[in-house]
């Protein structure tokens, strides 16, 4: 298989179950990979395969039951392991553990601290998404570990593109909704041109860039964007290495975003 190019400087690496995606700014603080469909996470052999890829014990991979929120779990390299939890974002200082979520279209969203070593994993729906729970775990990890924003480093994993993501202007009000600003709102749905052969009066259907919604909402929170970087892949239009709930409906599978802590630096 030909492996689709990818926007500097993420990389494509090759694992026993098949090929992942690394960010080579993120891969200097904390291991980290974004899996493919090449990966099937439907059995407890591609979990247990994941967690020897980023070199933990299987029973220290921690999942949490994504709801589309903004609820974010802590993991702690002093406490227990979280029980099960509804929540779309984990935070953890923990090196013998690895915090992990899903999607299939969704955007999964890696953190690293460059200074305590902290890191995130987030799951951004457009739910998740209008109720920033990017900022949400970038404040979970101010609140719990003395994160400072600008020096967090943020990939972007593959996540249904604007190219692919009709939407319609419900979504428009829940962003509004949600108290995001006007000119940000205009910055991520986009409607564009009719098409020629279109009947005359149609109307363009409305497209929503949640990977550039999200980028948006960590630079406000104080995250450089120099230190925030995109795959620049669409799970939409790429499905025979990743996968897209909106496509494949029923018989989507997921990938899985995950991240380790190195260890507290100072």
């Amino acid at each position: 298989m030909t492996l689709p190019p990818v926007t500097d400087p993420f990389h494509w690496t090759e694992e026993p179950w098949g090929a992942a995606l690394r960010c080579t700014p993120l891969e200097r603080l904390a291991p980290h990979l974004f899996t493919t469909r090449q990966l099937r996470l439907s059995g407890g052999d591609g979990w247990q395969a994941l967690a020897g890829s980023i070199r933990v014990d299987p029973a220290r991979l921690v999942r949490v039951k994504q709801v589309h929120g903004n609820r974010v779990v802590v993991v702690r390299a002093d406490a227990p392991l979280p029980a099960s939890a509804e929540a779309d974002a984990l935070i953890s200082d923990d090196p013998s553990s690895a915090i992990a979520v899903v999607a299939a279209d969704c955007v999964p969203l890696l953190m690293a601290d460059s200074r305590t070593g902290t890191v995130a994993a987030v799951h951004a729906g457009w739910r998740g998404t209008a109720a920033a729970i990017g900022v949400a775990a970038l404040q979970a990890l101010t609140r719990e570990f003395g994160t400072r924003p600008e020096d967090v480093t943020v990939a972007i994993g593959p996540a249904i593109g604007a190219c692919c993501y009709e939407v319609g202007t419900e979504l428009v009000d829940a962003f509004a909704a949600a108290g995001h600003a006007r000119h940000l709102i205009d910055r991520w749905f986009i409607a564009p041109p009719p098409r020629r052969d279109d009947p005359p009066g149609t109307r363009s259907r409305l497209r929503l860039d949640v990977p550039q919604a999200n980028r948006d909402q960590l630079v406000v929170g104080g995250v450089p964007e120099e230190q925030i970087f995109s795959t620049g892949l669409c799970t939409a239009m790429h499905l025979d290495l990743l996968t897209s709930y909106r496509v494949e409906k029923a018989d989507a599978q997921r990938l899985a975003a995950v991240i380790r802590a190195p260890g507290r630096r100072q």
